[in-house]
């Protein structure tokens, strides 16, 4: 049995037109600004948008000046959560955009199922988080730093928990800082 997409794929002919739209949704589209640090929260399946924006970012050629140097210039740094670290993919595509670029990517896994914090509790993206959490408070004052979340609906709430003390120590409230950066376009959510 073919799907509705692979049979129309498979009926083509080397030499067809095809038309490709999209984007449709503005939701997820990386900022104009090269200069711009992105943090980014992936579950899952929720790694598929985070993927092209390290290609874009770090390895295709759309990502590329005349001399071959990347457009990009600001941070990324990726957090993944899985189960079991089998789950993790494209490791190996990590690996070597940290090695190609030390200064600009960062990456983290949680291994929910495999790995406890230093008080024994299950490592999800918010546990994960809290390890950087001053690091990360820092990078979110900044202007042009942008959050992109994709995968599970917990990770709103992980969120909470993770930046709720930070935020309150600094004499604010965590869910109407993350509406703020929401209404600058610098909180984007995709979540199931």
């Amino acid at each position: 049995y073919r799907g509705v997409c692979s049979n129309h794929i498979c009926d083509f002919s080397v030499g067809d037109d095809v038309l490709i739209t999209g984007p449709t949704g503005a939701e997820m589209l990386l900022p104009e600004d090269q200069g711009s640090n992105i943090i980014m929260l992936a579950t899952g399946t929720g790694i598929a948008p985070m993927r092209s924006y390290m290609r874009l970012l770090f390895n295709d050629k759309a990502g590329a000046n005349a001399d071959g140097t990347r457009k990009f210039k600001g941070l990324a740094w990726l957090f993944m959560g899985v189960p079991f670290s089998k789950s993790l993919l494209y490791d190996d595509e990590h690996s070597e955009y940290k090695a190609k670029y030390p200064d600009q990517f960062r990456f983290d896994y949680a291994v929910s199922r495999e790995q406890k914090n230093a008080a024994g509790q299950k490592m999800y993206i918010q546990t994960k988080m809290a390890e950087y959490t001053e690091d990360l408070w820092q990078l979110m004052q900044k202007p042009n730093t942008h959050i992109f979340m994709c995968g599970l609906k917990g990770m709103e709430s992980g969120m909470e928990e993770c930046f709720s003390p930070i935020a309150q120590k600094n004499g604010l409230d965590w869910k109407e800082f993350a509406k703020g950066m929401k209404k600058e376009g610098r909180y984007h959510v995709e979540v199931y």
